[in-house]
């Protein structure tokens, strides 16, 4: 349920359509193609504006999934069951504003010049652009963290896409997570330092669980969910090496999340890409529907 609160944008194209609220870090709160949800809304707008309960497609930034690290105390953060920040800001610290919009297309622009909170635990000025656009099959959505200041910013964001799963029993629905690479991570889900070698047969998700971070990941790599007659695809075009899959007991959902890097590597420096002053790290993937 969308609260009415917040204001939406709606994109639309042949057989498909897709919301956003801006001021909540440009989530997407809702995709639906023939008519039928694509996305799992949890709590919904209200929670997810209150405390971070992430739900649709959420950005995560300026760091996805957690940190075990020091960050100074704000109210701008929310944790995990281990008291460890957990998907960089809240999301009404990350208002966006459009800067350009069609019908199938939105263009929205986040900067610290405008809002000095997030250097409070993230002290690099940047900006942040989103581009959403909306065919009749597909959701692909680009963003750019543009430098500013006078030292190198680094990049952790990420996306958290709940799929719905189609609705049948998880013994039917096949999943491919075609991943070379896993991080090894610790009892508070923090990677080790070390990988191994990943090997997720294609197939039935039945009672496989995931919460499981991966690397290697390269441009143009496909995971995807598949039932009752549909596949969802989540394509990782471009800039987005690492993965995580989450899919718990029992859930109604998976996510294939897209990350610029690992969890934690704010903290511990591993496979961090630094953006010097001026320049800007881009990123894109696509949700297909098919």
């Amino acid at each position: 349920m969308v609260d009415p609160d917040v204001a939406i944008r709606t994109l639309t194209a042949p057989g498909m359509a897709a919301q956003f609220a801006p001021e909540l870090g440009m989530v997407c709160c809702s995709l639906v193609h023939g008519g039928e949800e694509l996305l799992e809304l949890r709590g919904g707008l209200e929670a997810y504006a209150e405390r971070g309960s992430t739900m649709g497609i959420p950005l995560l930034h300026p760091w996805a999934n957690r940190l075990a690290g020091p960050v100074a105390a704000s109210p701008l953060l929310h944790t995990d069951g281990n008291g460890m920040p957990i998907h960089g800001v809240l999301p009404s610290a990350l208002p966006f504003a459009i800067e350009h919009e069609t019908a199938s297309s939105l263009d929205a622009v986040f900067a610290t010049d405008d809002h000095p909170d997030v250097l409070e635990v993230f002290p690099y000025p940047h900006r942040v652009r989103v581009q959403a656009s909306l065919t009749d099959d597909a959701l692909e959505m680009r963003t750019t963290l543009l430098a500013l200041g006078r030292r190198p910013v680094p990049v952790a964001f990420g996306y958290h896409p709940y799929l719905r799963l189609p609705a049948e029993s998880r013994s039917t629905v096949e999943i491919e997570v075609p991943v070379p690479t896993r991080l090894v991570l610790d009892e508070r889900q923090i990677p080790t330092g070390e990988r191994v070698r990943a090997a997720i047969s294609p197939g039935p998700l039945a009672e496989r669980t995931f919460d499981d971070g991966f690397a290697d990941v390269t441009d143009g790599t496909t995971f995807v969910v598949r039932g009752s007659g549909r596949t969802i695809s989540v394509t990782f075009l471009e800039g987005y090496h690492f993965a995580q899959v989450y899919a718990p007991s029992e859930s109604e959902f998976i996510c294939y999340e897209p990350m610029t890097a690992p969890t934690n590597a704010l903290t511990s420096g591993d496979s961090l890409t630094r953006v010097r002053p001026g320049d800007a790290y881009s990123a894109a993937f696509r949700i297909s529907v098919g």
